[in-house]
Order: C-alpha cells, then structure tokens, then sequence
C-alpha cells in the first residue's frame, strides 16, 4: 500500500471533518490554526524549468471561474532590470516592485528569484467589453464568444493617471479609433509644461516623439484616450495626465480587436476575490492615495459579500486573514485558507528567462533617467 503524505493527511481530515460539521468545523479548525513558514516544498532551484504561461491570453473553464493564471518564478540575468521583465512578461512595473519587496528593481542581481505575479482575480463586473480597473493598474477585455465557446479574456498593464489628474470612473463607449495619431494638446498639459520651462506646440505630428504612440481608442469621455506610448518603462505606474496607456504591443493587439461602441468600464477595486478550481483567492493591492474611500471600508464592503461555497457568510478567522494580507498587499492572489505567508512561492512555476537584450534599448542610466523624470512631470497623457 502506498503511503500518504503528512499534508495529504491532514487535507483528508479536514475534508472529512467539514463535509460532517460544516462551517461550524471550521471556524473550529482555523481557531486553532497559527502562521507557519510553510509546506515542505522542492526548493525553487530544484524545480523544473518550464516555458512562460501566455501573459495575455486566457480561457475560462466556466462561469463560475474568476481567476486566471499562474504565479511563475523567474531567475535574473546579470542586466535585468525589473522594467526589463515586466515587459517581457506581461506585467506593469509596479506589480512587480509590490510582488518583490526588499529586491532593488534596477540591479537584482544575477540569479536572483523574482516572483513574476502573472495570476489575477477577475474584476466583479459584467464580463463583457472592457473593464479597466485603476487600482490594479490592469486592463481586461471581454470579446464577444460564439454559442458553446469558452469566454476568452485578455489582460494587459496599463499606465493610470497620476495625483491631480486621475482617471475618471464610470462606464462609457469607444467612439472613435485612429492610427498613428496626432496628439493635440490640451491647453492645460501645455500650460504646466511652459511652466516648467518645456513648452509643448499646439499639435504633435505622428511619430516617435508622439506620446500617443501608434495607435488610439478615444473614449465617450471628453478628453480620455486608451492609447499606445512612446515611454514603455512608465506602463503600470501613475504617470499619465489622466488617459489610459499600454505596451505598444499590447495596444496594437487590443485596436484590431475593440470596435466602435464597446462598452468600457472604468472602476476602482483595490481588493478582489475570486475562485478557481474550489480554492478561494484574495487579490490585494495598495490603495491609490487619493481614493475618497478608505481601505477599511473597501475590505469590509468586499467580505460583506463574501460567501463560502454552501452559501453562508465568511467566517471571522478568514476575514481576519484577509485583513492581514491587505495589510501588506503584494498584489498576487493567495489561497485564503492557506495561512502560510509561502503558499505563493510553494506553487509558483519557474519558467525560463527570456529577456531579450536590444541592442538599440536604452542604457540602464539613460532608463533611471528617464523613470525620474517620469515621476517627476510626466510629459504624456
């Protein structure tokens, strides 16, 4: 006979337990329950390598699925950059400096672990067109599927805009599409630019020097673009003047796909929940700073409507865990009833390296520059 696993045991035991008690059972077990280091587990270094997991494209199994993805482990070149592996895997450079703290994102280091956060909760929310969520800095679009087809869904970072300039909420349509566009700018960016002493024409021809990028959805919001750049290393951070901005790459894909009159939905939820496969996720991310709505009172709104699977309300062991995890938010998704900080890292996929060094790619100082004067003034929308 072969022989059970001490974790595999004691999964059985309480499985057995809460198909008798319930959540009675429960509340009983986690009561008792204190944070371990974590599972035993096969070293990262020890783990097979396995190719990237798509970073944009997903299918849902069924409606009831509200997380997609994997978290997957990566092992630095000797010039990686965290701008560097962000691009090349799909992520905002911002998700990854909250996944990888105490890791310096300009010089980790040669073979070093970062944890590449490629796993996200599905916004709650209508699952059709595009849902832009500003708090997660995460774009997902919703196309329409034939009768008896998965749903597919398609993610992509986004740059958001920065305090004093924030990106409106609501819901409202793609009105109009351009390729290589001019950028007429608003009398408002030209007046703070001649302020600073770096005055802007009143139109920006196509081009390289065109923060727009190649390609543009203008909104039914006056004023409010989803756009390509031509600043990458600013996606996933504060830094536009209000508009929506992704990779080139990305805004490329996503303008063949958008038509006139998609629905776009612009919310702010920096705490998610989600399920997959029977495991309950929660998804934290750091407020944004000038959210007129607390931290508090957004986690609290979110557990309210929480249930557990036999439709009963989430018990106060679970709601405390997740009042932990948001208080160091790291913006990957962690099984709830998991109270093990490692539980990430335990079922992480390690993948290959595959940063590309470009020859014509700026230096690292030419980059530091550029992200401080980025933060400094940002010159796009």
């Amino acid at each position: 006979m072969s022989r059970i696993s001490p974790i595999l045991s004691k999964t059985l035991v309480i499985a057995a337990l809460l198909a008798i008690a319930g959540c009675e059972t429960l509340d009983g077990l986690l009561a008792g329950m204190t944070k371990r280091s974590g599972p035993d587990v096969v070293s990262i270094g020890d783990r097979p390598v396995h190719d990237p997991i798509d970073a944009n494209a997903f299918s849902l199994a069924g409606d009831g699925q509200s997380v997609i993805g994997e978290p997957q482990i990566v092992f630095t070149g000797p010039d990686d950059t965290f701008s560097d592996l962000a691009r090349t895997y799909g992520l905002g450079y911002d998700e990854l400096i909250a996944a990888n703290p105490g890791i310096d994102p300009w010089l980790p280091g040669e073979g070093t672990a970062v944890l590449l956060p490629t796993q996200y909760v599905l916004p709650d929310a209508p699952r059709r067109g595009v849902i832009l969520n500003i708090a997660t800095k995460r774009l997902f679009y919703y196309p329409a599927r034939a009768d008896g087809e998965p749903q597919q869904v398609f993610t992509y970072p986004i740059g958001i805009g920065r305090v004093g300039w924030e990106t409106p909420l609501g819901e409202t349509t793609v009105v109009a599409k351009a390729e290589n566009p001019s950028w007429w700018v608003p009398a408002s960016v030209r007046r703070e630019h001649a302020q600073m002493g770096d005055p802007l024409p009143a139109v920006v021809p196509p081009g390289p020097d065109n923060p727009l990028g190649t390609r543009v959805l203008k909104l039914e919001m006056p004023g409010y673009l989803i756009h390509g750049t031509n600043q990458p290393y600013g996606v996933g951070m504060r830094v536009s003047h209000g508009c929506i901005r992704l990779y080139p790459e990305n805004i490329e894909f996503l303008y063949a796909l958008v038509d006139i009159g998609e629905v776009v939905r612009i919310m702010n939820e920096p705490y998610q929940m989600g399920s997959k496969d029977g495991v309950l996720f929660f998804e934290a991310h750091t407020p944004l700073e000038d959210d007129n709505v607390t931290p508090a009172e957004r986690l609290q709104t979110l557990l309210d409507a929480q249930q557990s699977a036999d439709g009963q309300p989430l018990n106060v062991h679970l709601r405390q865990h997740a009042a932990s995890l948001a208080e160091t938010p790291s913006g990957a998704p962690v099984s709830i009833i998991m109270y093990d900080a490692n539980e990430i890292m335990a079922r992480a996929r390690v993948v290959h390296n595959i940063v590309e060094r470009d020859p014509n790619e700026l230096t690292l100082t030419e980059i530091r520059e550029m992200m401080s004067e980025i933060d400094a003034e940002d010159g796009a929308l």
